[in-house]
């Protein structure tokens, strides 16, 4: 499958502070990439260095094929970007803002524009300044959908967005995901988990993981060990184990590479001889901050 999105050991700085740090990452065609972290992980840092408002400081980015230093002038006639600090022309009315946009667009789509200002509920006449922050989303993404992009870019979308409004924008997401590549980045965990088809975690400027959404469902584990006798927390564990935690006979950390077989094996091998191990699932929510206490426990571990 070929790539929209490719970046190799993509790195960039601002003086002394270093945002990005040697990301390579892969976007197939037709995903719907979620690229997660907390604040300040280089989420935007890296939309920017893809839509050329940045430049990388080293490696190098491609977007649909194009080096993303040359993302100018047409090559946005395919791709539809939205920020959650969206710059618009906030003296214009709805009407006025649709019919600037539309002469630089050649697939721009009428009966899709129409279509998307009535799904939002568009107000023709009202000016961008006193739309909502709810209806400003909502008029940047329909003004970036009625060209049918062949990729969706979105940075943070969802914030400080009422549920309805939310789910209006998932829906007019995923009606055009079939045609597109859509990247998005996100906080809002509970609505990425429930229509992306790939995630990729940022931490600290890194990528510490980039895959399937079904693959990292399976590989992430809550584990609950009910222990023979009363324990402390072992000084080994497998690498793969993430905060490990002994209370009493129970033992509760969670797995970064579930396989039944091999895990329970390893249980075994750390504990000897238990009463009952069980494995549960994790949300996409759970599995983000067990990376985000991993990371925090192992910038103290290095601290001290």
């Amino acid at each position: 499958m070929s790539a929209a999105i490719r970046t190799e050991n993509l790195s960039r700085k601002f003086g002394v502070v270093q945002a990005l740090r040697g990301i390579d990452l892969e976007v197939p065609e037709n995903a719907i990439y979620a690229l997660v972290g907390p604040n300040g992980a280089g989420k935007t840092t890296a939309i920017k260095v893809l839509m050329n408002i940045l430049e990388p400081s080293g490696g190098r980015a491609e977007v649909m094929g194009l080096d993303s230093r040359k993302i100018a002038g047409d090559a946005f006639t395919a791709i539809g970007y939205v920020s959650e600090n969206q710059e618009m022309p906030d003296w214009m009315t709805v009407d006025r803002f649709f019919n600037y946009l539309r002469p630089f667009y050649p697939n721009w789509n009428a009966d899709l524009e129409n279509e998307m200002r009535k799904l939002f509920d568009l107000p023709r006449e009202r000016k961008l300044r006193h739309l909502s922050r709810g209806m400003k989303m909502k008029a940047a993404l329909a003004s970036s959908l009625a060209y049918r992009p062949r990729l969706i870019v979105l940075d943070e979308p969802f914030g400080g967005l009422d549920p309805l409004v939310r789910d209006q924008l998932i829906e007019a997401i995923l009606e055009r995901a079939a045609e597109a590549t859509v990247f998005i980045s996100s906080h809002d965990l509970a609505e990425i988990e429930s229509f992306a088809s790939h995630v990729g975690y940022l931490e600290n400027g890194r990528l510490l993981f980039s895959e399937e959404m079904t693959a990292l469902n399976q590989r992430f584990r809550e584990v609950e060990v009910t222990l023979g006798n009363t324990a402390a927390v072992p000084q080994k564990t497998p690498p793969s184990w993430m905060q490990v935690n002994v209370s009493g006979s129970v033992a509760r950390f969670t797995e970064s590479s579930f396989d039944a077989q091999r895990t329970n094996a390893e249980i075994r091998n750390v504990f000897g001889e238990v009463r009952t191990a069980e494995f549960t699932p994790m949300s996409l929510r759970a599995i983000f901050l067990a990376m985000a206490k991993a990371a925090e426990t192992a910038r103290k571990g290095q601290a001290v």
